[in-house]
């Protein structure tokens, strides 16, 4: 290996002061960023680092993976005893075939024949109407996805004139969109690129500005979710689509206004992540505002933009704010999460609310709350890091009632053997 190479922080026993400063580097996170996201200094992070100063508690490692985007504790800690999955799950058991339908690549002739744009259309329609309505709604998404993959890539290529090829590659783009709900979250990052980046040329293909929309809003996450260093490759996608749209608003179907209106709130999404209070919470009041055009009862399928979740997004950008009380106040005046129409959208807002009563030093209330989210859609918690660095936090409490708790949550989790 060259000597100005980056070493490979899992090749030799490092200790976890360099284990820390070789994925904050490679995250593109100066220390500086990481101790204010901490509470700590740059000065802090840097004594870790070069073991000056002890390994953190648990609570704070915890944090740091988050921060990170670290996949396994032991990535950070070097014990390889401790595989803990925090922002990838274990590998859902239908991973296999929607990575092998998104993979397939036949050049042969088709020998079926595709199903009308329509029918494909109704499918998609049921299918995300089951991800709305099943507790375990990866396995009933997963069990959909390689036939509908087969079939909206066979309509495309069996498309002849121009106009029947535009309305399959908006098919394919959303076919493409429920794809990488599913392959979020899970061990195979480049899969989740390679869906993302294809939902994006479907969507361009098909000259639709919704599938555009929901194409880019996916695309956006994706850039945010790999770290601070691609945040403004998430406002790139994001605040470009927003200037394409923008002259189509005024006359837009709902459909076209709900995609603006969570392409807007995404970026004070990123905003948030950053820091940035003021433009964070103006992006939130556009969204809203949006968000009042549409009907009361209109619900995005893809999105969940609507009236009601702009409350539960409210606790959200409170909670990327590090804003304990404030996070609190914004759940107590969000609309119950009973009235969201949607299993997994119903237990983000939980963890979400979670997430700040553990930041305003609530963390029995937090428990209890992430308990919620369990009964509403347990693969939604399952795959989710913050509540799992909730659940494995306390359960190291000096609270011997908060660590049962805890302890019977992580084995409803799978993070804790029964």
């Amino acid at each position: 290996m060259s000597p100005d190479a980056t070493p490979d922080p899992y090749a030799d026993p490092l200790v976890f002061g360099q284990r820390l400063q070789i994925l904050r580097t490679r995250r593109g996170v100066t220390r500086e960023q990481l101790g204010g996201l901490l509470g700590r200094t740059g000065s802090w992070v840097k004594g870790v680092e070069s073991g000056r100063l002890k390994t953190p508690k648990l609570a704070v490692i915890l944090r740091i993976a988050e921060i990170l985007r670290v996949r396994e504790l032991s990535e950070l800690t070097g014990d390889e005893s401790v595989r803990i999955d925090l922002f990838a799950g274990p590998g859902h058991p239908r991973l296999g075939a929607v990575r092998a339908a998104v993979d397939a690549y036949p050049f042969a002739a088709p020998q079926a024949e595709a199903p009308p744009t329509a029918h494909l259309r109704a499918r998609l329609a049921r299918a995300w109407a089951a991800r709305h309505s099943a507790p375990n709604h990866r396995d009933v998404v997963g069990a959909l996805l390689p036939n509908l993959i087969r079939d909206a890539q066979l309509g495309v290529r069996q498309a002849e004139r121009a106009v029947e090829r535009r309305a399959a590659q908006a098919v394919l783009s959303e076919v493409y969109s429920l794809a990488q709900f599913f392959v979020a979250y899970q061990p195979d990052a480049p899969l989740l690129w390679r869906v993302a980046e294809r939902g994006l040329v479907a969507a361009q293909e098909s000259d639709d500005p919704r599938a555009i929309g929901v194409a880019a809003w996916l695309a956006a996450q994706a850039h945010r979710d790999s770290g601070p260093a691609h945040f403004d490759a998430a406002d790139a996608v994001n605040l470009e689509t927003l200037r394409y749209l923008e002259p189509l608003l005024p006359d837009a179907p709902h459909t076209v206004l709900a995609i603006a209106g969570a392409l807007t709130f995404e970026a004070g999404y990123t905003a948030a992540r950053r820091g940035e209070t003021g433009t964070a919470w103006r992006y939130w009041d556009q969204a809203r505002d949006m968000a009042a055009r549409l009907p009361t009862d209109y619900f995005d399928p893809v999105t969940s933009f609507s009236r009601p979740i702009m409350a539960a997004h409210a606790v959200t950008v409170a909670v990327e704010l590090h804003a304990g009380g404030e996070s609190v106040r914004q759940a107590a005046a969000a609309t119950d999460a009973a009235t969201i129409p949607s299993r997994p959208r119903r237990a983000r807002h939980r963890i979400e609310v979670a997430r700040g009563y553990h930041l305003d030093r609530q963390p029995d209330v937090a428990l209890a709350t992430l308990d919620k989210a369990h009964e509403a859609a347990p693969e939604t918690i399952k795959y989710n890091g913050y509540a799992k660095r909730i659940v494995l936090e306390e359960a190291e409490s000096k609270s011997p009632e908060r660590r049962r708790r805890a302890a019977t949550l992580a084995v409803k989790m799978g993070l804790l053997a029964a």
